[in-house]
């Protein structure tokens, strides 16, 4: 078993990537007409739009992203069997999320709890369900404790770091640039088509995933809204089926601007160091 992606993409392997490969083609593609004009990516009004709408919805979503590259925020993911939420707080070099992939039904759960205090970084791993217990090194893996990760082994890594340069969870700055149709549905929300073929650049989705999508990855439905300041508070993706995968809805959210504390490094008590199995695990 490999867990592909988890670090600084850590949310995007635990939801994006198992999420997307789940979620492939079909789907119906825009969400219903508003009273509100219809925009290109450009700002320019389509032909079922009318006259241009005053003031770019896109850059407006653009905008609402750079509050995050300052690094102050709490969020949540959400998507088929898997959630996420967290703290990243830029000022301390610190950021704690905890995971839950699957659930009580499945054959394999998987829980995480991570911490990074530049320059240490932690990973506190449960995994349950009947497929568990024949992992071969479910010993040496389900300690019950805080597992201390050994920099040098992980340094370049993504799968087990965390990038302070790029601290958005969600990739959703990269998101919003691949807006290709957006319209306002009313005060600070809006609703379009984005093109997810873009978010590889980041590591937002999975490459092989956005391809299985195929052409429909040009043109994912997505929703968001934006608070009264004007930063993005959720973001919504509605990934269409494809053969036997139902659609399905990933969520990002973000909230405490500016306000997030920092994480705490845990007990020295519930610390041991990172044995062999775990590098394995997720690389």
């Amino acid at each position: 078993m490999t867990v592909r992606r988890l670090g600084a993409g850590l949310v995007a392997a635990a939801l994006f990537t198992p999420a997307l490969a789940a979620c492939a083609s079909g789907g119906t593609g825009t969400a219903g007409s508003t009273a509100s004009p219809t925009v290109s990516a450009s700002g320019s009004a389509s032909p079922s739009g009318g006259a241009p709408v005053a003031g770019d919805a896109k850059q407006a979503l653009l905008d609402s992203t750079k509050e995050i590259s300052n690094g102050n925020f709490r969020f949540t993911l959400t998507a088929a069997g898997s959630t996420a939420e967290g703290q990243v707080h830029q000022p301390s070099q610190s950021a704690a999320m905890k995971i839950a992939i699957g659930g009580p039904s499945s054959d394999l759960a998987m829980k995480l709890d991570v911490i990074h205090f530049k320059p240490d970084s932690w990973v506190k791993l449960e995994l349950t369900g009947p497929t568990a217990n024949s992992l071969p090194a479910i010993k040496q893996l389900n300690l019950g404790k805080y597992q201390h990760l050994d920099q040098a082994r992980i340094k370049g890594n993504k799968n087990l770091g965390f990038d302070f340069d790029k601290v958005d969870p969600a990739g959703s700055a990269v998101l919003t640039q691949g807006i290709t149709e957006v319209r306002s549905t009313g005060t600070g929300a809006y609703a379009g088509t984005i093109d997810v073929t873009k978010a590889a650049e980041a590591g937002s989705l999975n490459a092989a995933t956005i391809a299985a999508l195929g052409t429909q990855a040009k043109t994912v439905p997505f929703t968001a809204k934006v608070d009264p300041q004007g930063r993005l508070s959720e973001l919504v993706l509605q990934l269409p089926a494809a053969g036997q995968t139902a659609a399905q809805e990933i969520k990002m959210t973000y909230s405490d601007y500016g306000t997030a504390t920092a994480a705490q490094k845990p007990p020295a008590d519930q610390v041991v160091e990172a044995p062999a199995e775990l590098y394995s695990l997720f690389n």
